[in-house]
């Protein structure tokens, strides 16, 4: 296993939930106090069941409370910024805590706890079937 790989695979087993890297559509709005709401739509970077990593042009700072809406279902998760990250152009890592779990937010199937890059199956390249040709008629 790779250096990068063991790293990875050793602060995933210190994680309370597994972290994957996807791209699912997610709108964040942010309502401060006297100001008028403003909302952002994105794809997430990384999520788990207590949240995600997300890129945002929208100015946020450590411990704002944010609502995020999965578009896809509607349903609604309160949040908070528990990490800024980099910036990217004029797009910043805004890392997001649920305030409570919800692993099902997300609509992904998350991997076993027990998986980790150097599990035997993830090194299994994919295969393709080849499709089975149907029988042709001849009149």
């Amino acid at each position: 296993m790779d250096p990068f790989s063991k790293q990875v695979a050793e602060k995933n087993t210190q994680r309370r939930s597994q972290r994957v890297l996807v791209a699912v559509p997610v709108s964040v709005v942010l309502a401060r106090p006297s100001q008028k709401p403003i909302t952002e739509n994105t794809n997430t970077l990384v999520v788990s069941a207590h949240g995600g990593l997300l890129l945002l042009s929208m100015k946020l700072f450590a411990g704002d409370q944010v609502t995020l809406i999965n578009p896809q279902t509607n349903e609604q998760q309160p949040a908070r910024v528990v990490y800024l990250g980099p910036q990217q152009s004029d797009k910043q890592e805004i890392g997001i805590e649920f305030v409570k779990s919800s692993p099902l937010f997300w609509r992904i199937a998350f991997p076993p706890p027990d998986w980790t890059v150097g599990h035997e199956d993830a090194k299994a390249p994919a295969t393709r079937v080849a499709p089975t040709p149907k029988p042709v008629k001849i009149p």
